[in-house]
This record gives structure tokens, C-alpha cells and sequence, in this order.
């Protein structure tokens, strides 16, 4: 029985770059891109979460602080 000759690293890997790429531009062809003005919404809805999750962060923040010092005065006086 003949064996088999597989092709050396180099041809396989190139081989196998060439076909990723191939599919990769096929699949990209298929992507429906957003429009300027879809993107502007979306960025201006990402906008106004965070700063409405910023500010209870802030504000969550700022309330353990003044409890926290309150704690600290509390204890220190004794």
C-alpha cells in the first residue's frame, strides 16, 4: 500500500488563510450596515444610560459615605 504524502505545513496553513478570507468577505457582503442616523440615535440612548447609571453610582456612593463617616464620628465619641 502507497502511503498518502501530506502536503508540507506552508501549503496547508496558506491554504487554509486563503479560505478564511474567501468566507470572511462572502459573510461581509451580507451584513446590512446601520445608517448615520441610527447610529447617532444609538450612541445618544448609550449616552443617557450612562449617565443615568453614573448618577445613582454617584449618588449610592456619596449616601455610604455620609453613613459610613456617621458610623466612624458614632463609635469615635465613645
Amino acid at each position: 500500500m502507497a502511503e498518502v504524502k501530506k502536503e508540507n505545513w506552508f501549503k496547508r496553513t496558506w491554504g487554509k488563510t486563503c479560505k478564511f478570507f474567501r468566507e470572511l468577505r462572502s459573510e461581509l457582503k451580507k451584513v446590512v450596515w446601520p445608517t448615520m442616523e441610527q447610529v447617532l440615535k444609538n450612541a445618544l440612548v448609550v449616552a443617557c444610560c450612562v449617565l443615568v447609571v453614573g448618577a445613582f453610582i454617584w449618588l449610592f456612593d456619596y449616601v455610604a459615605q455620609v453613613g459610613i463617616n456617621g458610623l466612624i464620628s458614632l463609635v469615635h465619641n465613645h
